[in-house]
């Protein structure tokens, strides 16, 4: 039988330190629980429909990322449940898969973009301005068009959820001149070596956001990493500059709300059968293409 979509969580005996959109976040004293939910999130509203195994493809999509960048500082521990601690043992049909363990760190006040072709804000932002976040263009670029090189576009989050673009500027301002360079340089480097891969597998990751945070003066890598939900991935053998391609991630889900008459406020409509059976689909194609694996069952 299939799992059954998780949405919240709740480990009882086992202190909660926030809930995310998609995370639920659980402190262990040391160290941090990660556990990804079947929720989804379209415009900063969580939408009512989780979408089935979608928390264990983020989940090891992003351990496959941080094995594979082990030369890169991160905080990921183990996604191995074996290795989890005693007092998580009884969780285990709600934890193995879908939730990894971390090092706490405190994370940087700035999200950290990188587009390599133009889509979604950036090319709003690119038709009335030919700039993205300050960095000028070519004229002439459609949508989905490639950059001449991947470019940095970081963001802040607002009181209301939204993320804010913001220029190389603003991002010193925040981070300091030597953190925002650090990261920024960080982010092209591992965007540049996931995009290599992906293309391999025949996906081209158009974008995505990486997220950093510090420990005793040591810069991390957090979060989650090239991901579906925190990046673009296209279909290279369906990609055709000037379209929005189909995706391997929630841009699907986008799209068919798009068609709605919603205004991008709680609470979110429901999602037809069939909208969320495609999009779990894509999810786990996504993760097969490029890990080389079949997506391990949350019993496993």
């Amino acid at each position: 039988m299939p799992a059954s979509p998780q949405s919240f969580l709740d480990l009882p005996g086992i202190k909660k330190l926030r809930s995310g959109k998609v995370r639920e976040v659980f402190d262990l004293g040391e160290t941090l629980l990660f556990v990804a939910t079947d929720r989804l999130s379209a415009f900063d509203v969580i939408l009512p429909d989780p979408i089935p195994k979608k928390g264990a493809v983020l989940n090891q999509l992003s351990a496959f990322w941080f094995k594979r960048f082990d030369k890169i500082e991160n905080h990921f521990i183990t996604v191995d449940f074996h290795q989890f601690p005693e007092k998580l043992q009884p969780f285990r049909a709600q934890l193995a898969g879908r939730s990894m363990i971390v090092r706490k760190t405190k994370p940087l006040a700035v999200e950290c973009v990188v587009r390599g072709y133009l889509a979604g804000s950036g090319w709003k932002e690119y038709q009335e301005s030919q700039s993205v976040c300050g960095i000028e263009l070519p004229a002439g670029l459609k949508l989905a068009s490639q950059l001449p090189e991947p470019i940095f576009t970081p963001a802040t989050k607002s009181d209301t959820g939204h993320d804010l673009n913001i220029d190389m500027k603003e991002c010193r301002r925040i981070l300091g001149s030597d953190m925002a360079e650090r990261v920024r340089d960080l982010s092209l480097q591992i965007y540049s070596a996931g995009r290599d891969h992906a293309a391999q597998h025949g996906i081209i990751v158009a974008d995505t956001k990486f997220e950093f945070g510090t420990v005793d003066g040591q810069l991390l890598l957090i979060d989650e990493c090239l991901t579906p939900d925190s990046s673009r991935f296209w279909p290279r053998d369906q990609y055709v500059i000037g379209q929005s391609p189909p995706s391997f991630d929630k841009q699907f889900v986008r799209d068919y709300l798009e068609t709605l008459d919603w205004d991008k406020t709680p609470p979110a409509p429901k999602l037809p059968g069939d909208v969320i059976a495609r999009t779990a689909a894509k999810y786990i194609e996504a993760f097969e293409r490029l890990t080389g694996k079949k997506l391990k069952s949350d019993r496993h």
